[in-house]
């Protein structure tokens, strides 16, 4: 299980502040106050906020200059205290703070899931079972097509975003976040992937709800069952728009033979079905043309090199210590290679 841990230095937050404003703003009493963090994410970050027995989790933006649109901890708020009426993987956000007084940034308050999550190297709760990989491949699959179902008119969920020119934006975003990400390691194929993903822009077959970074560490499921996913996290780049972004998204991070991924540290590690496994059955549950399924996944890998290079200035601009994030300029490059080699060979 991801287990919450002592706080990790450099990422203590104004406590004293903090604590009073939740008691104003949930039902806490008198409880005893204490604060642990999760390690498990690379950008935000997340703390176990406990009120004797009452348990809640706090997200906030990570340190440092943040990317426009990114990190919108109002966005979070807005899908989650809503979306859990119809999709019960989603936890229910109960607070929003837009105050940079009390700890800084904004920061989200939502209940807690407890579960396990599978990163790189399978678990141990699930290594001895049968066909693992495959029921974990399946469970993602089926709860990223029921998201991608929802009818977002009956569901009231219209106002999370504007689907109309969804993709233009989508390029120009990430077009820009990866103009601030720049360092002397630099990626310099970035400019060629953002011309040749505009220049053959696919058209949306329909609106969903997205969740904008699905992958199999942001699902949750029970320690004695892989077959359906119990939690989804990380909601705040969730808006409405194309639901290809989100498979394409889910296949960037899936195992690939026929791709240099080699000592990636979002690489899973196992004996996972072949991406046609979760291309086939997405298909089966919602329907859509898989044709331009190959613009989607390059630029999912062209994100993802970006949100690399992103972590990657964050430590070599001194706004983190986590060791973990010197590594990242070289997975930028790695991931960008291939984004290129995706969108040339289709």
């Amino acid at each position: 299980m991801d287990i919450a841990k002592v706080i990790r230095k450099g990422e203590e937050q104004n406590w004293t502040n903090l604590e009073p404003y939740l008691r104003e703003h949930l039902p806490v009493g008198e409880a005893p106050f204490s604060v642990k963090q999760f390690y498990g994410g690379h950008a935000n970050l997340t703390y176990l906020i406990s009120f004797g027995d009452q348990e809640y989790v706090l997200r906030r933006p990570p340190f440092g200059k943040l990317a426009p649109g990114t990190h919108s901890m109002k966005r979070e708020y807005r899908v989650l205290s809503q979306l859990y009426k119809y999709f019960p993987q989603a936890p229910r956000a109960f607070l929003v703070c837009d105050n940079q007084e009390i700890i800084g940034a904004d920061f989200v308050v939502m209940e807690r899931r407890t579960g396990v999550v599978v990163r790189t190297v399978m678990i141990d709760e699930f290594k001895d079972m049968d066909n693992v990989e495959s029921r974990l491949a399946t469970a993602m699959t089926k709860m990223l097509a029921t998201l991608h179902n929802i009818d977002i008119e009956k569901a009231n969920l219209t106002h999370l975003g504007k689907p109309e020119g969804y993709l233009e934006r989508q390029l120009a975003g990430w077009t820009k976040r990866a103009d601030i990400a720049k360092t002397e390691a630099d990626d310099p194929v970035s400019k060629e992937i953002s011309e040749i993903l505009t220049q053959n822009i696919p058209t949306t077959q329909r609106i969903s709800v997205i969740h904008n970074d699905i992958k199999l560490d942001n699902c949750q499921f029970q320690p004695d069952n892989p077959d359906e996913v119990s939690s989804v996290f990380d909601w705040d780049m969730c808006t409405i728009g194309d639901p290809l972004v989100d498979l394409g998204t889910a296949l960037g991070y899936w195992p690939d033979k026929n791709l240099n991924m080699d000592k990636l540290p979002i690489q899973l590690q196992g004996d996972y079905p072949p991406k046609e496994f979760i291309i086939d059955l997405y298909k089966k549950k919602t329907g859509l043309d898989m044709t331009e399924l190959y613009w989607y996944e390059g630029f999912s890998f062209w994100k993802a090199a970006v949100i690399a290079q992103q972590l990657y200035k964050r430590y070599a601009d001194g706004q983190t210590k986590d060791e973990r994030m010197k590594y990242f300029g070289h997975t930028a490059k790695v991931l960008s290679n291939i984004a290129l080699q995706k969108l040339k060979t289709a």
